[in-house]
């Protein structure tokens, strides 16, 4: 099983009360998520380790979720760079304590996502 499709069947069945249903969309996997929202979960093809899970909810409330590990120089200053966590907003970037395992990190994620949205 591919690692989207495991990905898929966790956000599918797992959080099913949140998650409407998950789609393959190669370069990336969409999760649409239950108030209109979605997660984006990339893994980057061309460098190793390199991933993004962004949950997209500006045309919501104007808040916008990412754990991601591009280095950006400008969040240089979070210990855990060059992994960082945008808190709502593109410009409020703290720690991220996502875990590098991809299995772990959609479960952490989508608690994440549960606890917004049934709160």
């Amino acid at each position: 099983m591919n690692l989207n499709r495991k990905l898929s069947e966790i956000a599918e069945v797992e959080f099913s009360d949140v998650v409407e249903f998950a789609e393959d969309l190669e370069e990336k996997l969409r999760i649409y998520i239950r108030d209109g929202s979605y997660i984006d979960v990339w893994f980057s093809r061309k460098i190793q380790g390199r991933y993004a899970y962004h949950w997209e909810r500006r045309h919501l409330n104007g808040t916008v979720y990412r754990h991601d590990n591009v280095p950006h120089e400008k969040w240089g200053y979070v210990e855990t760079f060059p992994k960082h966590f945008h808190n709502g907003s593109e410009y409020d970037v703290c720690d991220s304590s996502i875990s590098d395992e991809p299995v772990e990190a959609i479960r952490e994620f989508l608690s994440f996502a549960r606890d917004i949205v049934n709160n």
